[in-house]
């Protein structure tokens, strides 16, 4: 019915004769991206950092970029409306889970809430984790 049409301004210090609009608005999009990452890194594990010593603090460093990646691979594999919230959104509605765990018969039983509004989501990435691995085609 509309037609809408957003404008954005962006500045560069690169020639014209090296990039295009469309190339530099590429490069521009590429660091808000790392961008975004940086700030979920620094809200969440970077916040505090464990030690005066720079091992140590070194260690936390790429435990914490491991766990940002496991993150969003688990939001990948849930997808939906959770693949592209950030990681502490994830972290409060699918990893901190409500729950009961179970064992009957040497099996592991998780007793969710009944009305829990992200168990379609959890039992998504539940059965990805620990389900049969899926069959690929060559």
């Amino acid at each position: 019915m509309f037609n809408l049409f957003r404008y954005h301004a962006f500045f560069t210090t690169v020639d014209q004769d090296r990039f295009d609009t469309v190339a530099a608005d590429h490069i521009h999009r590429r660091h808000a991206i790392i961008e975004q990452i940086n700030a979920e890194l620094k809200n969440g594990a970077l916040a505090h950092m464990p030690s005066g010593v720079f091992n140590a603090n070194a260690a936390w460093l790429a435990v914490a970029a491991i766990t940002h990646n496991l993150l969003r691979a688990a939001a990948g594999v849930v997808g939906g409306r959770m693949g592209k919230v950030r990681a502490q959104t994830l972290r409060t509605r699918i990893i901190s889970v409500p729950a009961r765990i179970a064992h009957r018969a040497r099996k592991l039983i998780l007793h969710l809430p009944r009305a829990w509004p992200w168990a379609t989501e959890f039992s998504r990435l539940w059965q990805s984790a620990l389900g049969p691995p899926r069959t690929v085609s060559i």
